[in-house]
């Protein structure tokens, strides 16, 4: 029985994971390396079928300069993969943009929203208990929707109850303006 260090078994470790991480995933985490900030930002790598790399595109401009540069980006990613690749198309086809959350973009808060009811959480203050019956439950619901809508003012198109916000900024409640969109 032989003994092996503690590094040694480690290394052992890292290699057999790095083994069975799927070959999208080693290169998913390479992607941006490789392509550069910009070019990742407009380039999503799909699947790798017969060893050939699909990529999806955000648009046809994007399809076609990095096709010119394939044999360079080839040669970069096959250093860093365990199992060559043969080529790479790039099509718009499967693009499907995610968007990424800046930080320049606003946070508004729900009570800023034009359909806010000040006071629409602390209607029901038996919300700890819970109901009886099914019945019980939707006649709790019931009254607090009327109470909550009792004292708000009705839409001049459908005469439906209307936050005052919903009035201010459009003249008619969100329904109505969203059909009138």
């Amino acid at each position: 029985m032989s003994f092996e260090s503690i590094p040694e078994i480690l290394e052992q470790l890292q290699l057999e994971a790095l083994y069975k991480q799927q070959p999208l995933q080693r290169l998913l985490d390479c992607w941006q390396e490789v392509v550069g900030k910009d070019a990742s930002v407009h380039t999503q790598p799909i699947s790798i079928e017969r060893d050939i790399l699909w990529v999806a595109t955000s648009g046809a401009a994007w399809s076609q300069n990095l096709t010119f540069e394939r044999q360079r980006l080839l040669k970069k990613l096959n250093k860093k993969l365990l199992t060559p690749l043969v080529d790479i198309r790039f099509s718009t086809a499967r693009w499907q943009h995610t968007k990424k959350k800046s930080s320049s973009q606003l946070i508004v808060s729900s009570r800023e929203h034009p359909s806010y009811l000040e006071n629409s959480l602390n209607q029901n203050q038996n919300l700890d208990r819970q109901p009886k019956s099914p019945d019980t439950a939707f006649s709790n619901w019931a009254q607090a929707i009327k109470t909550r809508h009792s004292n708000l003012p009705l839409c001049p198109n459908c005469q439906s109850p209307t936050p005052e916000g919903e009035l201010q900024r459009w003249g008619i409640c969100s329904i109505c303006a969203a059909r009138s969109f």
